[in-house]
């Protein structure tokens, strides 16, 4: 039982983080203008003083609704002041006192408080308290090792059970609040039960922290004795003399594969594989093959983009000043780059680059990595027929190596670059395996993010890269066709040639031989006479040979003779550039009987053909010459057999087909030839011999034939367009299926022919043979002899007879 005496006025000084409880004696740091003034009032007259605890210890200058309500009134024992201004005082705890109200003090606080006084009470209940409250404390004790164990011995001797409940609560490490509760408690039997549960709930709290020191404690132990078994392993070998190589090689792998963003399978193979190397010899093969592997692994980008550029007016600015035309190509790309600014991640395409040679496709490639502001990395193909090259060998080989992609992608510095693949059609296959088959998971936007290469084991991530490949033509296996996005590079037209020429390939010569700019120069006139004579290709390589040959000579002129200044005009081209090499102009100068030019496309762009037919007298057999192909031949097999079929309304009689023996030749006969696309000019050229009519020499035309005398659709127009307008042919006739393909021929090429669509023969006859043809009258039911008869008195009449 307690009971509150009268009121006393005591100055009051705030406390925070701490609770003093009666018979506590402790060190307090004053700091606070009004505490320090409080002390110094209470040591004149050596008075008591509340020590009470603030509601929030991080109040500098709390009010009193901020102080909790009851404190201790305690003694200052001793006070210090020391050289910052604050004051050191030890205080002791008294009785408990409770603020009535506070005085109207403006220097400190200052409160009237009754002190609660505590009867004792000797009851069972409060012995058996105490003792369950001293045993819990002892277990406490024990688990926190910061109380003296002297404190034990203090509480034994203590019979009081107000003052062990305070000296307990005193040592106990809990919350302010529960502390102040604690004080607040005014019955001893509630505080001891108090002070038992808190005593209990911390032991438990205690009990968990030991069992994770103890756990941590034994990893530590673990993790030490790793390292001392490690220094040990170190020092053993360091004594053997295998020298100090291998010393921290094992823990730099290590801290590079934290560094490196490695996909997880790559990181658990690499954490093994220097594992592997700590327990193996420095100087070792397996040290050496395992080393090179964990430096592969490393040096690899992985997930390290490089910043691509999004600006689309830029990429068209790159593409064109770079090259000129190629306009599908272009806008290919820009769409592709249109896409990527709309869409965070997007899958590189796969595009090939199908034309003839020297029309830029491998620097095409270099353009669409500076358009697109990623790294360029070019692989040929050509001649490789090893699936390893691709693949990689395994690391069961001496000396073997990641494939050729991998390490393109090593060279490459970034995980999204731009790859050539250069002439992907010459792709050889032999015993040792299929590279197209390989590249076939390289090439495929489904598989590559999970390239597996045989000497990393672990996959590899493709997905970002923007592949680009080249070929002459599509002899390219199916299955790698049909994962690419084909687009066709046809060769340029003579304006085209003399604009590259202009901007790129004479800038280019004149750097490349020490010519100052006005040292040399070539007129329009000239540059377009050495592209029709001295050139005949699709692209501009032997362009650029003949304008390399020119400013060699101009600089070899300059030195020698002294010139300062050297222009190259149509007049003089031949004395720079040497004999004429071609004929530019009409296939044929005159209108001839029996032949036709045709058009044909090659790997190096289209040709002008020409189709030459003679007959003999004979029994009609056919003999066909100029290296054809198989496709070709059954052509000229198809083409007889229709004009056989419509001989008299071509003004033909049918028994010159038995009586004549038929040669058709194409011309130049060393360089095989095949396809189709021949069938109307091998028509034209039968009809023309068979009839006299002579085949217009300004005609050039090109189509199938069918037995029905239907002309039918063939593939590179373009090229053969091109072709036509450079032998200075003057009309084409095309496929009237073919009239779509006319929009992506350039329009200087249009106006300089005159195309002619057709869909049948009848209407090619009518365009290119000089004359109409005559329909004759013919009974079919005409005996034999009297058709034979003539032949016969015409081998009579040869007979000289004595």
């Amino acid at each position: 039982m307690t009971q509150q005496s009268r009121l006393t006025l005591y100055p009051v000084l705030p406390l925070r983080d701490i609770v003093v409880f009666p018979h506590m004696i402790v060190p307090l740091f004053v700091g606070r203008e009004k505490s320090v003034r409080a002390l110094e009032d209470v040591m004149k007259d050596d008075k008591q003083i509340l020590l009470v605890a603030q509601k929030n210890a991080s109040q500098d200058d709390p009010t009193t609704d901020d102080i909790h309500g009851v404190g201790t009134v305690g003694t200052v024992l001793q006070l210090l002041k020391l050289p910052d201004g604050t004051v050191k005082v030890l205080v002791e705890g008294g009785p408990r006192a409770r603020i009535v109200r506070y005085a109207d003090n403006a220097d400190f606080f200052q409160a009237y408080a009754s002190v609660i006084d505590e009867t004792p009470d000797e009851s069972r209940e409060l012995e058996a308290l105490s003792r369950s409250v001293i045993s819990q404390f002892e277990q406490y004790v024990k688990l926190n090792k910061k109380i003296p164990p002297e404190v034990l011995v203090s509480l034994n001797q203590i019979e009081e059970p107000s003052r062990l409940v305070d000296t307990v609560a005193s040592h106990l490490a809990v919350k302010i609040s529960d502390k102040q509760e604690l004080l607040e408690i005014e019955s001893v039997a509630e505080r001891l039960e108090r002070v038992y549960s808190l005593i209990e709930s911390e032991i438990g709290v205690m009990q968990v922290e030991k069992k994770i020191r103890s756990r941590v404690k034994r990893q530590m132990e673990k993790t030490q004795r790793e390292y001392y078994l490690n220094e040990q392993l170190k020092a053993i070998q360091r004594e053997l003399g295998e020298g100090e190589d291998g010393r921290d090689e094992a823990s730099e792998l290590e801290e590079r594969i934290r560094k490196t963003r490695l996909t997880k399978e790559a990181r658990e193979k690499a954490l093994t594989e220097v594992k592997k190397l700590r327990s193996m010899s420095p100087m070792s093969a397996e040290a050496t093959v395992v080393r090179n592997y964990l430096d592969w692994m490393l040096s690899l980008p992985w997930k390290k983009r490089t910043k691509l550029k999004k600006d689309l007016q830029l990429a068209e600015e790159v593409l064109e000043t770079d090259h000129f035309g190629l306009e599908k190509v272009k806008e290919r790309i820009v769409e592709y780059l249109a896409v990527q600014q709309r869409m965070k991640k997007i899958r590189g395409p796969i595009l090939c680059l199908v034309g003839p040679p020297g029309v830029g496709k491998t620097s095409l490639g270099k353009s669409i990595a500076r358009a697109t502001g990623r790294n360029f990395i070019r692989m040929s193909l050509g001649g490789v027929r090893d699936e390893a090259e691709i693949r990689g060998h395994r690391r069961t080989y001496i000396g073997s190596m990641p494939g050729k992609i991998i390490q393109g992608m090593k060279k490459a510095k970034s995980s999204n670059p731009l790859y050539l693949l250069d002439e992907i059609d010459k792709l050889g296959a032999d015993f040792r395996g299929d590279p197209s088959s390989a590249l076939l998971e390289v090439l495929d936007p489904e598989q590559n993010l999970a390239f597996n290469d045989h000497y990393l084991e672990v996959d590899y991530d493709l997905s970002e890269v923007m592949f680009v490949t080249t070929a002459n033509t599509l002899r390219i296996p199916a299955p790698l066709l049909d994962r690419m996005e084909v687009i066709r590079i046809s060769g340029y037209t003579e304006d085209e040639k003399v604009e590259i020429a202009r901007r790129h390939l004479i800038v280019k010569q004149m750097e490349a031989h020490g010519l100052k700019e006005g040292e040399w120069t070539i007129s329009d006139d000239a540059l377009r006479d050495l592209i029709r004579y001295h050139t005949r290709e699709a692209g501009v390589r032997n362009l650029e040979r003949e304008l390399a040959n020119l400013t060699r000579k101009a600089t070899k002129e300059i030195l020698l003779k002294g010139s300062k200044r050297i222009s190259v005009t149509r007049r003089n081209l031949d004395k720079y550039a040497g004999v004429r090499r071609y004929r530019y102009g009409e296939a044929e100068l005159e209108d001839l009987v029996g032949t036709t030019t045709g058009l044909a496309w090659t790997e190096v762009g289209g040709e002008l053909l020409s189709i030459e037919t003679v007959t003999m007298p004979g029994k009609g057999k056919v003999t066909i010459t100029g290296k054809l192909g198989e496709v070709m031949q059954e052509s000229v097999q198809a083409a007889l057999s229709y004009v056989r079929s419509r001989s008299v309304e071509f003004g033909i009689e049918p028994p010159v087909f038995e009586k004549k023996d038929f040669h058709v030749h194409v011309p130049e006969g060393a360089t095989p030839k095949d396809g189709p696309s021949a069938g109307i000019a091998i028509c034209t050229s039968i009809v023309s011999i068979l009839t006299g009519k002579a085949v217009k020499a300004s005609v050039a035309m090109t189509g199938e034939v069918t037995l029905r005398g239907r002309v039918l659709p063939i593939g590179g127009l373009k090229e053969k367009l091109l072709a036509a307008l450079r032998g200075g042919i003057k009309t084409v006739l095309i496929p009237r299926d073919n009239e779509k393909d006319l929009a992506e021929i350039p329009d200087n090429v249009k106006k300089g022919l005159k195309i002619i669509p057709v869909a049948t023969v009848d209407e090619v006859l009518k365009h290119a043979l000089t004359g109409p043809l005559v329909p004759i009258e013919w009974d079919e039911d005409r005996p034999v002899d009297a058709v034979s008869k003539p032949t016969s008195e015409e081998g009579v009449g040869s007979v000289v007879t004595h």
